[in-house]
């Protein structure tokens, strides 16, 4: 009995220990990305290997597929969806490599399968088990490294984007510099801050970002709308409510106005006010990405990204979000050091950002965690899937062991669990 319960806690704890510790950093961004679990695993596993690496390869094999089981099943409950292929068998192959390599490293491959006979050369034979334990664990500090989603990296032939806001996209209220998500566009376009409409046709740009401007005179406007029936295409972020934070009073010319002032050109274009969302949402389009919105303005007519309301204007196109809130880089990055990582972004906002615009793809389906239940049953299944693969495992394991002949490998490695446990 005190042999079966050894069995069961070595086979349920590493793989509790790796999930439990994936959470802290999944939690960070609330992305249900297996990857977020590979250090955990490689760090448990590792040392799995070497504590276990005299009780055979069966129980190391099921100690990572518990704790790599768990990890996945936690992803696909709380993202409601299944992990991606790659990053699933990354994680498969992190926990293997890390498991083998430390029970290499303990200088036992699985239980003496390989018997030492007296007279051999048993120091070459250990250095060659380490050796194999060291290519292993970098096997898997490779992946570790190489596996999850990278930086983005500027891409060739990138078409210029005019900018035009009263946000703090160029500028910090420390001095001239780049908002985060303008970090990112411009990996993907090379951006043009313009003051004045009246440029835009000089400087031959066909995209447009209009992300709640100051007030504009007649002209500037007839000059937006002119430029975008020649061909161009402009996004705008038009908010009724703005909650971008800032330090400047109240009246100081260098805040953005706290509502849109783009009201004669929208409604000249065709675009019908919709009700405001006050309070701040997780909204997630149909095809599964995730954008944060706050003060929002709404619309039932809106379509394919459930948040952009598109019009065809002469030989160009508009598109407006009822909101410039989700680009301040609080509502969608974690760490603002690192905005052009995507492992450290909370919500998908600039990569829609770069497809409302027609730039060239961010990579990556990133999947999120939906809500607090989604999260609750995910847990709560991974629990219960990681107890019953212990109890499995510990009946299994036992019974191969009681079917050994005695004085075999079965019997000795039952004399151990007697011994140790």
């Amino acid at each position: 009995m005190k042999a079966g319960l050894n069995r069961f806690l070595w086979l349920w704890l590493p793989p509790l220990a790796i999930v439990l510790a994936g959470l802290w950093s999944a939690w960070l961004t609330g992305q249900a990305d297996p990857w977020d679990w590979a250090l955990p695993t490689a760090i448990v596993l590792t040392g799995a290997g070497l504590l276990l690496a005299r009780r055979g390869w069966a129980i190391l094999t099921w100690v990572a597929m518990g704790g790599v089981g768990m990890a996945l099943i936690f992803c696909a409950f709380a993202a409601g969806r299944v992990p991606d292929g790659m990053a699933a068998l990354g994680l498969a192959m992190v926990g293997m490599l890390a498991a083998f390599g430390g029970a290499m490293l303990r200088h036992s491959p699985f239980a003496s399968s390989v018997v030492e006979k007296p007279g051999a050369n048993t120091s070459r034979l250990r250095s060659k088990r380490t050796g194999v334990g060291v290519i292993f664990l970098i096997l898997a500090a490779l992946l570790l490294w190489r596996g999850p989603a990278q930086p983005l990296h500027p891409v060739p032939d990138r078409p210029t984007l005019a900018v035009i806001t009263a946000l703090p996209l160029f500028w910090s209220e420390s001095g001239r510099q780049d908002a985060p998500v303008v970090t990112v566009l411009r990996t993907r376009f090379t951006v043009v801050p313009m003051d004045d409409p009246v440029q835009l046709k000089p400087s031959g740009a066909k995209r447009l970002l209009l992300a709640q401007p100051r007030a504009m005179t007649p002209t500037q406007l007839v000059a937006i709308d002119a430029w975008v029936r020649d061909g161009g295409t402009a996004l705008v972020m038009a908010d009724p409510l703005l909650r971008w934070p800032s330090d400047l009073p109240l009246g100081d010319r260098r805040r953005a106005p706290s509502t849109s002032l783009l009201g004669p050109l929208l409604d000249h274009w065709g675009f019908h006010p919709c009700a405001i969302m006050s309070e701040e949402i997780r909204y997630f389009p149909p095809d599964g990405t995730l954008i944060t919105l706050t003060g929002a303005r709404g619309c039932p007519t809106a379509e394919r990204d459930g948040i952009v309301q598109r019009k065809q204007i002469g030989h160009g196109a508009a598109l407006l979000v009822g909101d410039a809130d989700p680009i301040d880089d609080r509502l969608w990055l974690a760490n603002p050091a690192h905005p052009l990582d995507p492992r450290y972004w909370v919500a998908d906002t600039p990569a829609l950002v770069v497809r409302w615009l027609g730039g060239a793809s961010i990579p990556g389906d990133r999947r999120w965690m939906r809500d607090a239940q989604d999260v609750t049953r995910a847990l709560r299944w991974a629990l219960l899937a990681g107890t019953m693969w212990a109890i499995v495992g510990a009946m299994l394991l036992r019974r191969g062991r009681r079917g050994a002949t005695p004085g075999t490998k079965g019997e000795d490695d039952e004399a151990k669990d007697n011994k140790f446990g």
